[in-house]
């Protein structure tokens, strides 16, 4: 027999990530992608043809209309936020790519509508959900290397195309906004507590915004992260994880291979530890997918996405007035 469809999801645009998240809803058993939405009618129908969706909406407000369980929204940053508010107040469940929102006050709008509606959202932080990232806090919470006291984290690249929405900054472009988020939400979530303090450099591109970021980041419990974002430099992914009895080090801790490595220095001797897991985005799609079916809550909360849209709207904040940044407490 063939399984069961408990989800249709409904996809809110033809963003270039769509790619990777269809075949990750498919692989799952549960979800099928049922409908495509664009304002470009003739985009829609080509983009629906090729990755055979079978129904299109020509627009977003259709789309959150028709008969549909979970909703993904892949548009630009700044407009994440008002179309994660509908679609819940529509009645869908909502997978919302990362950033969930530039301010605590757009995920605190989120989580107002979520309650209302009795309705799941999550921010689209992927590598969350892949084996690597557990084994790593296993390790961590196992006192693998000792107490954790410091962390450092990279994500660069060289951004070549113009006219890119990550370039706009009324859109919410800028390095720390697309890739910088990145290591600073692992950063938070080894650290294990809330940001009280950063400090942060920017250098702005033609456009505006922010094409190469650093920060430093100090939490409440002592540990302190380093992270740096760019689109000026090579490709470059990594985090490393400072204890008082070692370190460990992690080639491509944001987006996972099926079979990946953790690298662990103790007393000038390193061992390497192989981890295999899903292909990326299948256990991100399950997870909500167990959220909606109220099997278990979402792996990233909003609480925890609150307190990195504080330390990010910190650190934008800092590196924009060249000053230290006290992080909002809640």
């Amino acid at each position: 027999m063939p399984p069961v469809v408990l989800f249709r999801w409904g996809l809110l645009g033809t963003a270039h990530i769509n790619r990777l998240l269809i075949p990750a809803i498919r692989a799952t058993g549960r979800s099928v992608v049922h409908s495509i939405a664009s304002r470009d009618a003739a985009r829609a129908s080509d983009y629906a043809a090729r990755w055979d969706i079978p129904r299109v909406e020509t627009s977003y407000d259709a789309l959150l209309a028709s008969d549909l369980d979970i909703i993904y929204i892949p548009l630009p940053n700044s407009l994440h936020v008002s179309w994660t508010v509908r679609a819940l107040e529509a009645g869908k469940h909502v997978l919302c790519e990362k950033p969930l929102a530039l301010t605590p006050d757009g995920v605190d709008a989120i989580a107002t509508a979520s309650a209302r509606s009795g309705r799941v959202a999550t921010e689209g932080f992927m590598y969350r959900h892949h084996a690597l990232t557990g084994r790593v806090q296993d390790l961590v919470a196992g006192g693998a290397i000792g107490e954790v006291r410091s962390i450092a984290g990279v994500f660069s690249y060289q951004r070549s195309r113009d006219h890119d929405v990550r370039l706009d900054p009324t859109l919410g472009g800028g390095a720390l906004w697309d890739v910088g988020c990145y290591p600073v939400s692992y950063a938070q979530l080894i650290a294990g507590a809330d940001a009280v303090s950063v400090t942060a450099e920017q250098q702005l591109g033609p456009t505006g915004i922010d094409e190469q970021f650093s920060g430093v980041i100090a939490y409440a419990n002592g540990v302190d992260a380093q992270v740096r974002a760019s689109f000026r430099a090579a490709s470059e992914t990594w985090m490393r994880i400072a204890g008082t009895t070692g370190t460990i080090e992690i080639e491509r801790p944001f987006r996972p291979q099926p079979i990946d490595q953790i690298h662990i220095a103790r007393n000038a001797q390193r061992e390497t530890i192989e981890v295999t897991g899903n292909a990326i985005f299948v256990d991100e799609v399950r997870d909500i997918e167990d959220a909606a079916l109220g099997v278990k809550p979402p792996a990233m909360s909003l609480a925890e996405s609150r307190s990195l849209a504080s330390t990010l709207h910190a650190l934008i904040t800092s590196a924009r007035i060249g000053e230290p940044v006290v992080v909002p407490a809640g």
